[in-house]
């Protein structure tokens, strides 16, 4: 049976994006060719900023009196989770030497990048949480500067949890910048810091288009756009728990896609009979933001089989995936495409947003189907090294030689002729493609 769908999105990941990505190239080109007047200009006609972007460490500091000593053991415990996964990520990964045949060695090294740039959300919310998983990550890989950037406030300062939560982290400089400008900037290496070999962190279309255009001049953590979660759920799901998580990521923005993959229509139905209850007792902005993302983006598809719901969800290839099933395990088994997965009623994406451990900027549009999300290896650079004996050079130079003329790379060829010459005088060597 074909997949019959309760409720059918009006919209996709793709509306939209030919009207931003022009926006997004002419303020990218402005502001290469301006600078900091440029980025400044953009800043005071977006945000009402004017003055110094970089942040101050007084400023820091006296944001971190602000914070009350609850929010700071929160965000300890926040922290204390993260970086201990990450780091026992960068461990998980290692420098190694292997002799691949008498006299060849072949080796792997991990070099941390030279300087990275992370966006902070700060716009609708405070994005405490993306402060950790961008800063705290880059900084257990090793990475050399991190300059961090986030919106500014009415007072000209980012959100003083943001600022306390970044300089904690290990952010060697902090903007107070918001959206392309900001992404441009780090970019750009202006306000007086590096060009940003990688570009990381969450953000509304805009910043992410911004960091689609930028990359090949710099590194960027994933393609990526609105938050998505995706629900597989069965007849023994709780509906109140499925709507609430739904909600939960609704509440991000207008384009914000929530999606249910069923197997049971009465489940499927009870859940869209609850969605408008509780998003409407939300508070205002996120009342208003969920209303539009599950009008808009909302999904629910009704699935015959385990199977037809598994090939589903793989072709949304869903940022935030959640399993409320009597089948997990075997859902964990088969399931190829997602950012993260949640296993369990218990397991809920907001753990994964905030605090568990594991890194909440993940892909999103579909590219699940070829890249994780965020992750100490995204801030290290695999590079290999190679070294060889001259005995090695006997049979290494005549394959190598042989291999280039084939195809027709003379110059190739004759490196591995000049060594084979000088290593073995008194030898002669057949060097001829077949």
């Amino acid at each position: 049976m074909a997949v019959i769908y309760l409720k059918k999105a009006k919209r996709t990941a793709a509306t939209g994006e030919d009207q931003t990505a022009a926006t997004v190239k002419k303020m990218l080109a402005e502001i290469e060719t301006g600078g900091d007047t440029s980025a400044l200009s953009y800043a005071e006609r977006l945000d009402g900023f004017t003055g110094n972007p970089v942040v101050s460490r007084a400023d820091i500091d006296a944001a971190a009196e602000e914070i009350p000593a609850r929010l700071k053991s929160d965000i300890q415990y926040a922290y204390d989770r993260i970086t201990s996964f990450a780091r026992a990520q960068r461990a998980s990964i290692t420098e190694f030497e292997t002799e691949l045949s008498p006299g060849i060695w072949a080796g792997q090294k991990l070099i941390p990048m030279q300087s990275v740039g992370a966006y902070i959300p700060g716009g609708r919310y405070a994005h405490i949480a993306s402060a950790i998983m961008s800063v705290a990550t880059a900084r257990e890989a090793g990475v050399g500067h991190i300059t961090a950037s986030s919106a500014p406030r009415a007072n000209g300062l980012p959100h003083p949890a943001i600022l306390y939560t970044a300089h904690l982290s290990g952010a060697d400089t902090i903007l107070a910048l918001g959206g392309v400008q900001a992404v441009a900037s780090m970019a750009f290496g202006l306000f007086g810091t590096p060009s940003a070999n990688i570009l990381v962190g969450p953000g509304n279309r805009f910043v992410a288009e911004a960091k689609r255009q930028l990359y090949g001049r710099t590194g960027i953590d994933l393609f990526a756009g609105p938050t998505e979660i995706c629900i597989i759920a069965d007849a023994s799901s709780d509906p109140a728990i499925v709507a609430e998580d739904l909600v939960s990521q609704a509440e991000h923005g207008p384009d914000s896609p929530a999606w249910l993959i069923t197997t049971s229509r009465e489940l499927g139905t009870a859940v869209a009979a609850r969605m408008t209850r509780h998003i409407s007792t939300l508070p205002e902005p996120a009342k208003s933001a969920a209303t539009a993302a599950w009008e808009d983006y909302g999904e629910i598809a009704l699935c015959d089989t385990a199977e037809e719901a598994v090939s589903v969800s793989d072709s949304y290839a869903p940022e935030h995936l959640e399993l409320h099933t009597q089948q997990n395990g075997w859902y964990t088994d088969k399931l190829k495409n997602y950012g993260s997965l949640f296993i369990g009623e218990e397991t809920t994406v907001t753990y994964g947003d905030k605090c568990s451990g594991t890194n909440h900027i993940l892909p999103t549009k579909g590219s699940g189907t070829y890249t994780g999300g965020l992750s100490v290896h995204k801030f290290l650079k695999i590079v290999t090294t190679q070294r060889m004996t001259r005995e090695a050079n006997r049979s290494l130079g005549q394959t190598a030689a042989r291999i280039s003329r084939l195809e027709g790379m003379e110059a190739h060829a004759r490196a591995a002729d000049i060594r084979l010459a000088k290593y073995f005088p008194e030898e002669s060597f057949d060097t001829r493609p077949i």
